[in-house]
């Protein structure tokens, strides 16, 4: 018996194939000129290119459920027209997570993007885009090879020694934000273990001109969490000035720091 099994299965095959042949000629019968295009469902976003925050545009709310399918967003004015900041937000968030230019406008790139046939599962659960995750991630990884720290993600509902977010303007604090442009990030030092991005900057992954890396960023945020503070070393990744459209790390200055600071 055992014997027949690799022939009973090669029959099956064979029959399942002839089965579908017929479907299949049909389709090919009955299918479009191939010069003929078959209209996308994300056919709408060419009509939304440029818009931006402000804006009140017909299609805008097929956007929002678009968004709300891939898990950028999540509020209950899904039928609305209305570019808001929420739905500014949410953009930024989806051009982040594809190495886009955050601007929080629809742009070309975007739309083009947007539009590509994709998988139908949600790219972020619980609203954390991966670009983000990472780049953080390879920030904390930065400082452990240097150091005689470890770090690793906390599970939800933990309370970890370092949390990171997005915030805007005055978030309880006391070091409220200033819109796009002049403060971009702030940390607190040993044990608050506060860490906050500025969600108005154009954030990126990466070298993208006119906005910040989050890596980067997050190598200094970072470094004033484990305590230290500026370093006057233009070089250095704990200077306080911070270019757009530049990737930096971990300079012999800000090793050198560390290592004093911890006796290591």
């Amino acid at each position: 018996m055992a014997a027949l099994k690799p022939f009973s299965l090669i029959f099956s095959l064979a029959l399942l194939i002839l089965l579908l042949l017929p479907l299949l000629s049909a389709h090919a019968t009955n299918s479009p000129n191939s010069h003929d295009k078959i209209a996308s469902p994300f056919e709408f976003l060419k009509g939304l290119q440029g818009c931006q925050k402000g804006n009140k545009t017909k299609g805008i709310r097929d956007l929002k459920k678009y968004l709300q399918q891939f898990g950028y967003l999540s509020y209950n004015h899904s039928n609305e027209d209305d570019f808001d900041d929420i739905l500014e937000s949410a953009v930024k968030t989806y051009q982040l997570n594809f190495h886009l230019n955050a601007t929080g406008t629809l742009d070309d790139k975007t739309v083009s993007t947007m539009m590509m046939p994709r998988c139908g599962v949600a790219d972020i659960v619980n609203g954390t885009p991966t670009a983000a995750i990472n780049a953080v991630a390879q920030a904390f990884r930065a400082w452990a090879s240097r150091t005689h720290f470890t770090f690793s993600q906390a599970p939800s509902g933990s309370r970890p020694d370092i949390i990171v977010g997005f915030f805007r303007r005055d978030h309880g604090d006391g070091l409220p934000f200033d819109g796009p442009g002049g403060t971009l990030a702030h940390a607190f030092a040993p044990t608050d273990g506060r860490f906050h991005y500025d969600g108005d900057e154009r954030w990126t992954v990466g070298a993208v001109s006119g906005a910040f890396d989050l890596q980067t960023v997050a190598v200094h945020e970072i470094g004033h969490n484990l305590g230290l503070e500026h370093s006057s070393v233009p070089e250095a990744i704990m200077y306080p000035y911070i270019p757009s459209g530049a990737t930096k790390g971990l300079h012999p200055d800000d090793i050198e720091g560390i290592r004093v600071l911890y006796n290591m």
